[in-house]
């Protein structure tokens, strides 16, 4: 661990730049490029969408004042008349229309906002500052997934590429901030828009730096050299919130993070039998060898010794208070039974497999992981560790390269639906790409999402969560907790979507 720097710069308050040392890299500006919280974190100060999702995870006006169902399967939003691009250029309807046309037909991308868009069959534009949406069957969250699309301009943005917006060119918004520069892998630089529709932010200009390692990140807060911090190091954490220079911010996220599986594939890259044969099929294959796996670990000593207290143990996809959770659906960790199951499914001694996952994206990523393989060795599944820089790692994941992996999901929509389909890649109806197939689980969390009434949707969510949980869709670790450290002198709410909002960090009074 980097030693703490004994000193902190003089700062004050009135700082016109604000620096924030990100523990994660940006990969690109594309609004729908790619659903990572790095992404977001900064997209989202330059493109606002037509609602906003405020810090505990509701719903406020964003581009739309207003909005309202008009009938089972249309909802009308009502626009922001004094909304501009930073170029001037008026904000529309058409815009709106332009917008969800486009987020399903982005290239290449590893994370797609189809999922958020997925529901909506056509626009209406009624007139400039009208539009409504007509939703191929009743989806009670469109509100709610519209606060994750950035709006793009038909005019500014009609044949834009992700690399458009990557040089600057294109990100052109409507948010709070501009574009100033962009060094992939190092930092994005913004200024304020001072024409913005919102309240002024304090700060002029904003510095997100890439600071993967977790040491250098709480030495570079203490040293003046950033402002604030995120993913802080759990090791600092008692040092931090002793230090009188210091303020600690944090609340329980909406992040899962788990290991994914590949349950689909009869031939899957990183497993051989104990002595390194080929498998006839992929033991993932089997949900006992899954349940197996699950079992194995100790979800407790995760989150109470490796992430020292910064977690919260979970075998499902949403903490308690979230919709969808399932109540008394808790974490087990039976070894004894995991060996029962491998021996049932045909693998008295256990097979090898190679458990991949990033080293700089979650805190302690890389120690989870090791704990997770030791977990695994002592069930006899002969366990290599291989983490990887998230940049490297998330193109790979993307593309299906591993056959068990470590990541973290969202409830972007504060409840269940959102993660499983988002992790499990149901995101359409051809479900392209998906992670798992059970059509009677889909059946019923397509159902869900077509239940407009929360006391009827609530039992239907429970349902599918439990299902996939008990066939190990997936197999959940912890939900991580959303922990900021700012010199003191700041003053801004912690997220449960664990973004910096930097248009609403400001001097305390």
């Amino acid at each position: 661990m980097v030693a703490l720097a004994a000193t902190l710069a003089t700062t004050t308050a009135e700082a016109q730049t604000l620096t924030f040392g990100n523990n994660a890299t940006v990969t690109s500006l594309d609004p729908h490029f790619y659903t990572a919280t790095p992404n977001v974190e900064v997209t989202r100060q330059i493109f606002d969408g037509l609602t906003t999702l405020r810090a505990d995870g509701s719903i406020g006006p964003g581009l739309a004042t207003s909005w309202r169902s008009v009938g089972p399967e249309v909802w009308e939003f009502h626009l922001r008349p004094e909304a501009r691009f930073h170029d001037g250029t008026p904000f529309t309807a058409e815009d709106v229309a332009f917008t969800i046309d486009r987020v399903p037909n982005v290239p290449n991308s590893p994370g797609s906002f189809v999922i958020f868009t997925s529901s909506i069959a056509r626009v209406e534009v009624v007139d400039p500052h009208t539009v409504r949406l007509h939703t191929k069957g009743p989806d009670p969250l469109v509100p709610a997934n519209l606060s994750w699309v950035g709006m793009l301009s038909r005019s500014i943005h009609g044949n834009a590429t992700t690399q458009g917006f990557n040089d600057g060119t294109l990100a052109i918004g409507t948010g709070a901030y501009r574009y100033v520069s962009y060094a992939p892998g190092e930092r994005v630089e913004l200024a304020r828009n001072d024409t913005w529709w919102g309240p002024r932010p304090h700060y002029e200009r904003a510095v997100n730096r890439t600071i993967r390692n977790a040491g250098a990140r709480s030495a570079a807060l203490l040293s003046g050299d950033v402002d604030v911090i995120n993913g802080v190091p759990t090791a600092d954490l008692a040092r931090l919130r002793a230090d009188p220079r210091i303020t600690v911010a944090e609340t329980v996220g909406l992040r899962i993070v788990y290991l994914g599986l590949d349950t689909l594939r009869d031939e899957t890259p990183f497993i051989t039998g104990p002595d390194g044969e080929k498998p006839a099929t992929s033991p993932l294959r089997d949900a006992r060898v899954r349940r197996a796996l699950s079992l194995a670990i100790d979800r407790a000593a995760l989150a109470e010794r490796v992430m020292e207290g910064s977690a919260v143990p979970s075998a499902q996809v949403v903490r308690e208070g979230l919709s969808g959770h399932v109540p008394g659906l808790v974490p087990v960790h039976d070894p004894n039974a995991a060996r029962r199951l491998l021996a049932e499914a045909g693998y008295p001694q256990g097979f090898r497999i190679t458990l991949h996952g990033p080293n700089d994206r979650y805190p302690n990523d890389a120690r989870v992981l090791q704990a997770i393989g030791q977990m695994w060795q002592r069930v006899g599944v002969q366990t290599t560790v291989e983490a990887l820089p998230w940049a490297s790692y998330s193109g790979r994941q993307g593309r299906r390269e591993f056959s068990a992996y470590l990541l973290g999901g969202t409830a972007a929509t504060s409840e269940a639906s959102y993660p499983l389909r988002s992790i499990l890649n149901l995101r359409d109806a051809a479900r392209t790409n998906r992670r798992y197939a059970n059509p009677e689980f889909e059946a019923v969390l397509d159902e869900a999402g077509r239940t407009a009434d929360p006391a009827a949707r609530e039992p239907l969510l429970q349902r599918a969560v439990r299902m996939a949980m008990e066939d190990v869709a997936i197999a959940p670790l912890y939900i991580q907790k959303a922990i900021f450290a700012a010199r003191r002198g700041l003053q801004f709410e912690p997220r449960v979507d664990e973004v910096l909002d930097v248009a609403a960090v400001r001097p305390a009074p």
